[in-house]
């Protein structure tokens, strides 16, 4: 069975998870002068994991291989550091690149290697 729609549905929960740590270190800056259930930060973080583990069960219900798709959620930490860059102004240097470049490199390895 191929493991292209499984994969491409851990490729959104990765994207998913780091838009809800994105939203994660918004409202942790809003502790403590709301209650939580009034910070709409952390409740779209919520929600955005919550939306993960749906890509999740449909992944591996359509018949994804643990070994060949759970490794593509690790795209989060590439989106991570795009949403830092690109939303924060944060500086990403050569090394974090470079480490980007690798796990992408890796991810398609895995792709590779599953169908």
């Amino acid at each position: 069975m191929s493991q292209t729609y499984p994969m491409f549905l851990h490729f959104l929960a990765g994207f998913f998870g780091a838009v809800g740590q994105y939203f994660y270190k918004k409202g942790g800056t809003r502790l403590g002068s709301l209650p939580v259930w009034q910070n709409g930060w952390l409740l779209a973080g919520i929600a955005s994991f919550c939306l993960v583990m749906v890509f999740f069960v449909l992944s591996y219900k359509a018949g994804g291989k643990l070994s060949a798709v759970y490794p593509v959620y690790a795209t989060t930490f590439v989106w991570g550091a795009l949403l830092g860059k690109f939303a924060e102004g944060e500086t990403i240097n050569g090394p974090v690149w470079i480490g980007i470049l690798l796990i992408l490199l890796g991810v398609a390895a895995i792709g590779l290697g599953a169908n």
